[in-house]
């Protein structure tokens, strides 16, 4: 059962049904009590009833001339005649003598017993008895009817007691059926609204006149359309940059291939090298945007684990040796304390790529690139040194934003996405990144994470880190 408006109504009309059944097994309880009462009340009278006017036999009369005789068509217990067998389902009546003579019964036969004054319930002739017994001053009335009778009488009852039950079980139902229907109906009302939408309807849902219990569902849906509308506005934004990007080294090129073509055999070797140099910027410009579209992904979930950071300092250095050695530039790796951080490998491995690869990029042939990793007052702290031109106080926001390149220089101009990605892996991560100038005269980017208390190296079975 996967439906509220089925569940609602089954709870609902299961508890109206388990009431109804508890009351009428109630009612018809107290039904039953009453109903006895009241016969036994019957029971009651008529047995005072032949205390007073009752039957006397005719020997009582001679000898008591102040009693009344029985009319004629009255039988003497002597003079009655023989009853059928279904009287016996109606009221019976006996007087007795105070000596316990029966000396008048309704139905042939005795009758039952001579009982105690009161209410009993007897066993006779196969049967169970309600009898009653009443001591007057002359004689002994005693009246019984049969419980069969009783259940029977009371039995005819019992429907017209249960039909209002049953016909209230019926109204309620209805009721409950149209009262959930209505109830439901914002919920309706909300999922044809977001059907009707096409793909590119990201509007948010009215909030106003929605129902209470509907808000926290209005209100998240609401969130989840304005990020995924700005996921789209981010990745309509790169598709645009990244195409406006492209468009230049792409066309730089197909005009380095058409030249070399035309080259001399002296000169072609020269405009090779040119096309290989525009072939690396633009797959370096790929490299990134993919880094940039991954990050900005909310497919892609970081994985923190306990890693070294001066471990991953040093690996950096070793990989861009040979590219910094090519370049004429001095890179290595000066303090470079033991510090620990809680991060994703991947995102700090990505993070210390772009600081130097940034670093080596915007820095002229003879200068110096220095790496070191610092750790103070619970933190791990990233430093990459450079002693090029730098970056002006009022240009270091606008560095950090994507694609944009203040100083583009010659041949090893970059993509303007460096250090936005460092900006956002740092945040993701929850560091702080700041510029500031170099005490070298360059550009100083300090990246500073809160520093993990972990034993190192990690224990067995610990997920390896670098």
């Amino acid at each position: 059962m996967n439906s509220i408006r089925q569940r609602l109504l089954f709870w609902q009309i299961s508890a109206l049904i388990v009431t109804s059944v508890l009351v009428s097994a109630f009612t018809y309880h107290l039904a039953w009590q009453a109903f006895n009462r009241v016969r036994d009340y019957s029971m009651e009278q008529i047995a005072y009833s032949v205390v007073r006017h009752g039957v006397r036999p005719q020997s009582w009369i001679h000898d008591r001339p102040g009693l009344i005789a029985p009319p004629a068509a009255a039988p003497a217990m002597a003079d009655t005649a023989p009853r059928a067998a279904n009287d016996l389902g109606l009221f019976i009546s006996q007087v007795w003598s105070p000596q316990g003579e029966l000396l008048y019964a309704s139905v042939d036969g005795t009758g039952p017993p001579l009982q105690a004054p009161g209410f009993h319930d007897i066993a006779w002739s196969g049967e169970a008895w309600r009898v009653f017994t009443l001591n007057g001053d002359e004689e002994i009335v005693q009246v019984a009817k049969t419980a069969s009778e009783r259940a029977s009488s009371f039995a005819s009852m019992a429907p017209w007691l249960l039909a209002p039950v049953a016909l209230l079980v019926l109204l309620l139902g209805a009721v409950i059926r149209l009262a959930v229907d209505r109830a439901l109906q914002p919920l309706d009302t909300l999922g044809q609204n977001i059907q009707r939408r096409s793909e590119n309807d990201l509007q948010p849902v009215p909030m106003p006149g929605m129902p209470r219990e509907l808000r926290p569902l209005g209100q998240a849906l609401n969130q989840l359309l304005e990020r995924v509308a700005g996921l789209l506005t981010r990745q309509r934004q790169v598709l645009a940059d990244a195409a406006h990007e492209l468009n230049t080294p792409l066309a730089a090129v197909k005009l380095q291939a058409q030249l070399a073509r035309r080259s001399s055999e002296n000169d072609r070797a020269a405009a090779l090298d040119e096309l290989d140099e525009g072939i690396d910027r633009s797959t370096h410009l790929v490299a990134q945007l993919l880094q940039m579209a991954r990050l900005e992904s909310d497919e892609r979930k970081a994985l923190p684990v306990p890693l070294r950071l001066d471990h991953l300092a040093a690996d950096a250095v070793a990989a861009f040796s040979a590219q910094a050695d090519a370049r004429g530039i001095d890179l290595g790796l000066a303090t470079c304390a033991a510090a620990t951080v809680h991060a994703d490998p991947a995102d700090l491995r990505v993070l210390l790529d772009n600081l130097v690869d940034n670093a080596l990029r915007h820095t002229p042939a003879g200068s110096q690139v220095d790496v070191r990793v610092e750790a103070s007052d619970g933190q791990a702290i990233l430093i990459v040194d450079d002693n090029g031109p730098g970056i002006a106080e009022a240009d270091r926001e606008r560095a950090l934003q994507r694609f944009v390149r203040l100083r583009p220089m010659g041949g090893a101009s970059g993509s303007g996405l460096g250090l936005a990605i460092v900006k956002h892996i740092a945040q993701q991560n929850k560091g702080l990144l700041t510029l500031v100038s170099s005490p070298s005269g360059g550009l100083r980017v300090r990246v500073a994470f809160s520093a993990h208390q972990a034993a190192w190296p990690p224990p067995a079975g610990a997920v390896a880190t670098v």
